[in-house]
């Protein structure tokens, strides 16, 4: 035991020693070694991969902030907010969370569910008439001009909310999926309605409801949070979730005062070295307010969030969703549609069904997603537990996704 505490002592200070000289890394430490059950030795394993993978220019820096059973278990910064002037990434970094977005956005619209405004079995066209007579493509490889057949059924706000009414995010590669990319992200739009309306003119990719196809579904929910409230969608965001959160650094757009802590997105260049990318979204400005993507956030921010999710709808006494809307929104709701191994969809989270078949350390149960530029969560009701990495990084892999769950999973050590 003596020898346990001394190296826990060693690797204390090298950590401090390294914030200090190199200016890296900072790394809450807690002086015990383990708390609401996570071995903090255990869990070093995930700085230092963290940290490996910035000296070995993989990344530019992260955040990560993991709560269990309501106590901060780990928060720490890693590498830089920018790799070209080297400044240090922050706690309270900004991130263009993406897809991170179309989590925060459908419990938004969950609310308004509660309120009575629709059911989940309600066709869209019953709001949005230009929802009717829907076409699907023969052929995606021949893409928007290829032949057509009508839809064999409407598309209901349930096949929105589980990516199942047959629309695409452009990102499947057949010939169709580009035309969705660039009809969706290259075509300038003045606002959602007009991004999802482009949308419309497009077939689908399959009829609704019998394929699990990633999707700008979650575009089509912002419009009819517009349509539901009488407020743009980031105004009811603010009003309905954010206030009530207390996530003020969360919003469409960064304000000036706020601009400093904005990290850019990265990318690697064809030498092979992790570069800022040439190609930065607008940080002020924006007039989308999006369901799909289009939020910055902090982990501090996702953080509540996610702790009113783990709560049953619970925040600070008071309820933004109940416990059953919640756990409507944390159930399989594809049956076997969703194609990764172990895993379903809820009503805007990924789920895990079935540990064996997902082969990675978790809980059945457990509920997630992640975005493009590299910012990625899950919560864990059994065991109490949120856990948010962020970073900048383009393009896209859960490499870092699955190694969170891996690391953060085997530190666990007591119930």
């Amino acid at each position: 035991m003596k020898t346990t505490k001394h190296l826990f002592s060693i690797l204390s200070f090298l950590l401090i020693f390294s914030t200090l000289v190199y200016g890296q890394s900072n790394i809450e430490l807690i002086p015990n070694t383990t708390i609401a059950g996570v071995d903090k030795e255990r869990l070093h394993r995930y700085d230092t991969f963290l940290q490996q993978e910035i000296d070995n220019g993989k990344i530019p820096g992260a955040v990560s902030y993991i709560v269990r059973k309501r106590q901060v278990v780990h928060k720490a910064t890693y590498g830089y907010s920018s790799i070209a002037d080297r400044s240090s990434i922050k706690q309270d970094q900004l991130f263009h969370i993406m897809s991170m977005t179309k989590p925060i956005v459908t419990a938004a619209f969950m609310m308004l569910y509660e309120e009575g405004y629709f059911s989940l079995t309600d066709p869209v066209s019953k709001y949005l008439p230009q929802f009717k007579n829907i076409r699907v493509a023969k052929n995606v490889d021949e893409g928007a001009k290829g032949e057509t057949i009508p839809a064999n059924k409407e598309i209901t706000i349930t096949h929105l909310l589980t990516h199942t009414a047959g629309f695409s995010h452009g990102l499947g590669g057949t010939t169709l999926d580009n035309d969705y990319a660039k009809a969706l992200y290259s075509e300038p739009h003045k606002n959602i309605e007009s991004r999802v309306n482009t949308m419309l003119q497009l077939p689908l990719i399959g009829q609704p409801g019998e394929q699990w196809y990633y999707s700008a579904s979650p575009d089509v929910l912002s419009l009819l949070i517009e349509h539901f409230s009488g407020l743009n969608t980031a105004e009811f965001l603010k009003k309905r979730l954010f206030e009530p959160l207390e996530m003020e650094d969360t919003g469409y757009n960064i304000s000036k005062d706020k601009s400093e802590r904005w990290m850019p997105v990265h990318n690697i260049d064809k030498g092979g070295k992790l570069i800022n990318s040439p190609n930065q979204l607008p940080i002020e400005g924006n007039t989308i307010y999006g369901g799909t993507h289009g939020l910055f956030s902090t982990a501090e921010d996702y953080m509540k969030f996610c702790q009113m999710l783990l709560n049953k709808g619970e925040y600070n006494g008071k309820h933004l969703l109940s416990p059953k809307t919640v756990e409507i929104m944390t159930m399989n709701q594809v049956g076997d549609l969703y194609q990764a191994p172990g895993q379903g969809f809820g009503l805007g989270f990924g789920i895990t069904n079935n540990l064996a078949d997902s082969k990675s350390l978790g809980s059945v149960g457990q509920y997630y997603w992640s975005g493009a530029y590299c910012t990625y969560f899950f919560i864990d009701p059994k065991e109490d537990l949120v856990v948010i990495l962020m970073s900048q990084l383009q393009p896209y892999n859960n490499y870092y996704g699955e190694k969170m769950r891996q690391m953060v999973y085997q530190a666990i050590i007591q119930e």
